[in-house]
């Protein structure tokens, strides 16, 4: 089975958080994080959001691993199962989730790395008056489909390098929206299989490097009402070959796992 809260939803969402118009390819938000900030904001919005972006951590790994997540799950208020877009691979993946667009409208539909040109969930804080913040491994999908927007870019070749860049903005409290994207579980799947003792290791490392930045929001963002998100693109699988992978029009490639939480201001 597929899970049905569609990756296109989550531009929609984090605009909607922010009170600002959503890009005008962007399809419906997800009901589920509208109603986390309609809940638990006092006036229905948020000015901060931190979206943090670890690549292929699919929804059986939390099935399986679900003590694992538990540094997450205390730091958030909603899980919400999700559908990647085909194929299930990053550039295709991470261009829907922040254009809110399918594939064959934002323009990458295999694995490539070109500058999308449709407008993005960046563009529409940036046209908002705004500021974003993009940081990420360099060289990655993240780090190359969305350059040339009016955001500030930071890149570096590790995720701990990615991670400690992160904390420093985050402590600047400069940004409306922060977008952090981590890949060595990604890196280490491929390498060896999605359960292997060094993939495994990557993973527990995402979760705790989303359990810091949480707190990071907590201490320096504490006079915002602030949208926190653990958000990867797809899942994977282990193929014959006995290595990770993802491609597949399958539950394993196609389903991962969202959560989301929403820390009001202090009074």
């Amino acid at each position: 089975m597929i899970n049905s809260a569609r990756l296109t939803g989550l531009t929609g969402s984090v605009a909607k958080a922010l009170n600002i118009p959503a890009p005008e390819k962007a399809e419906a938000s997800l009901p589920e994080i509208d109603a986390l900030v309609e809940h638990l904001s006092p006036s229905g919005r948020a000015d901060r959001v931190l979206i943090y972006n670890p690549d292929a951590v699919a929804f059986w790994l939390f099935q399986k691993y679900t003590e694992l997540f538990t540094p997450v799950m205390i730091r958030t208020n909603i899980t919400i199962p999700m559908q990647a877009v085909f194929p299930p691979v990053t550039p295709v993946c991470f261009g829907t989730m922040y254009t809110g667009a399918m594939p064959a409208v934002h323009g990458i539909e295999k694995y490539e790395k070109p500058i999308i040109r449709i407008y993005t969930l960046f563009d529409a804080v940036a046209r908002a008056g705004k500021k974003a913040a993009l940081i990420a491994v360099a060289d990655s999908s993240m780090a190359k489909i969305f350059l040339e927007r009016p955001i500030d870019y930071f890149f570096a070749p590790t995720d701990q390098e990615v991670e400690q860049i992160a904390l420093e903005k985050i402590a600047e409290d400069q940004y409306d929206l922060i977008c952090v994207y981590h890949m060595d579980y990604d890196e280490w799947i491929h390498d060896t299989t999605p359960e292997s003792e060094q993939a495994m290791a990557a993973l527990n490392r995402h979760v705790q490097s989303f359990a810091v930045l949480s707190d990071a929001v907590k201490q320096h963002w504490a006079e915002h009402q602030t949208l926190i998100g653990f958000a990867p693109d797809h899942g994977l699988h282990e193929t014959i070959m006995g290595v990770g992978d993802h491609f597949a029009d399958i539950p394993a490639d196609m389903n991962m796992v969202h959560f989301w939480g929403f820390y009001p201001a202090k009074a």
